[in-house]
């Protein structure tokens, strides 16, 4: 099968990203898509690198034009889409994209590509764990670790619509078994 996808999904703060950046080292097959969005730039974070950052008017103006394969207003005013031409580029390739996505663009892209993705909702093991995890992260206020920690409430309703669960309450155990999940896929 061509085109194929793997997708990371999970709430905020669960460890999607890191487990995304280890499968990118281990596997030369994957290639991360860059998400668009409106929020701004964090620290040393690079456009068409890290994101692809838009103002909220030329995210729209995009929308309009149908170059998103999905895209969510994940908090009020603060949108994050995959657009197809990075997708296309991807593909164009030979490689395999790897999302690492909020859980509704997650859902999302596997309804639209159902056996070309691979959808893997990365699991906390628990409310508490998390908030301790963005807590220690220090890159948000008070106020927004507790939205998060709401959102991920909900986040966590949606994961049994995923092909695999994977709990990380231990990283490299985590790391492992998403290597094991990758592999078969690549391999299917």
């Amino acid at each position: 099968m061509t085109n194929k996808m793997i997708i990371f999904s999970a709430p905020s703060g669960a460890g999607k990203t890191t487990i995304v950046r280890h499968l990118l080292r281990r596997f030369p097959a994957l290639e991360f898509s860059i998400s668009a969005t409106t929020r701004a730039r964090r620290g040393a974070e690079q456009h068409a690198k890290d994101y692809f950052f838009l103002t909220h008017d030329e995210f729209m103006e995009r929308v309009q034009r149908g170059d998103f394969a999905e895209w969510e207003e994940v908090y009020p005013g603060l949108c994050y889409g995959t657009l197809k031409s990075e997708m296309e580029r991807i593909w164009a390739k030979g490689h395999v994209i790897a999302f690492d996505i909020d859980v509704q663009g997650g859902l999302n892209l596997k309804r639209m590509y159902g056996a070309q993705a691979l959808a893997v909702f990365v699991r906390p093991p628990s409310l508490e764990a998390l908030r301790q995890r963005l807590e220690r992260r220090g890159t948000d206020k008070p106020e927004t670790v507790r939205e998060r920690l709401d959102k991920a409430t909900c986040e966590l309703g949606f994961a049994a619509q995923f092909d695999v669960e994977l709990v990380n309450d231990h990283l490299d155990d985590a790391k492992l078994r998403a290597e094991q999940l990758v592999a078969a896929f690549l391999s299917a």
